[in-house]
């Protein structure tokens, strides 16, 4: 290549990295923007999931906990993008905000970190309080078919007849006997249900509960790391002017 063509291509190859800073600029705006959005709509829904408040309440507590890490993925990927480009091309009013951001990154950390006791006695809480359900809802059932059974074995041949025909139904050339005999074997049956039905139902809620409860623990650890990330990586603009 000659001087004079090289004296050509320096300048032209100037102005084309100056278009292309000059988008660049406007592109950054645009991603700063809408990160400042998806921080607002992060905010819009962190509000409607404390309104109304019921602390105290552990199934109101996990679901909460739950809902806030399933929705962290936003005002991760709203930070990613306000934090962008550094302190290139930034308004004044930016510095302030940036600073404030930057410390709020460090207090979300340590608030998913703080939520990990929470959501794990949450679990242990809830546990027991589905099983004490289970077992008296099972205990009143049983209890029922008791005294049922009871009823039964102390009735009466007459009053065999007096309750089949109460039901709209009749001997069918059986004895009141085998017929006691035959209500009391489904009473049996009955109970045996119960109890595996209750068994069944406490084991199904119970690992439903701890698959929810290990994977938002998780998410909140692998959240408060990330927020953590962020603010050590964000010491920049902490010390901008």
């Amino acid at each position: 290549m000659t001087k004079s063509s090289s004296d050509k291509f320096i300048p032209a190859l100037v102005q084309e990295l100056q278009e292309f800073a000059f988008s660049q600029t406007g592109s950054t705006k645009i991603l700063r923007i809408l990160g400042y959005g998806l921080l607002i709509l992060a905010l819009f829904d962190v509000v409607e999931m404390f309104v109304p408040p019921n602390f105290m309440n552990p199934a109101w507590e996990f679901q909460t906990f739950g809902a806030l890490v399933e929705r962290v993925p936003v005002p991760l990927i709203g930070l990613a993008l306000i934090f962008y480009g550094e302190l290139y091309s930034r308004s004044k009013w930016e510095f302030l905000s940036l600073k404030l951001i930057s410390w709020l990154t460090l207090l979300l950390a340590v608030i998913f970190l703080l939520l990990i006791p929470l959501g794990i006695g949450n679990t242990v809480r809830l546990s027991k309080q589905s099983a004490a359900q289970i077992t008296n809802i099972s205990k009143q059932q049983l209890t029922q078919a008791e005294q049922v059974e009871q009823q039964l074995s102390k009735a009466t041949p007459e009053q065999i007849g007096n309750f089949l025909k109460g039901q709209g139904r009749s001997l069918d050339g059986k004895s009141p006997d085998e017929v006691k005999n035959q209500i009391l074997t489904e009473v049996t049956k009955a109970k045996s249900q119960i109890k595996n039905q209750a068994q069944a139902t406490e084991s199904s809620q119970r690992l439903n509960l701890v698959k929810n409860s290990v994977k938002w623990n998780l998410g909140a650890l692998v959240s408060a790391a990330l927020f953590f990330s962020f603010w050590k990586a964000t010491q920049w603009a902490r010390i901008s002017r």
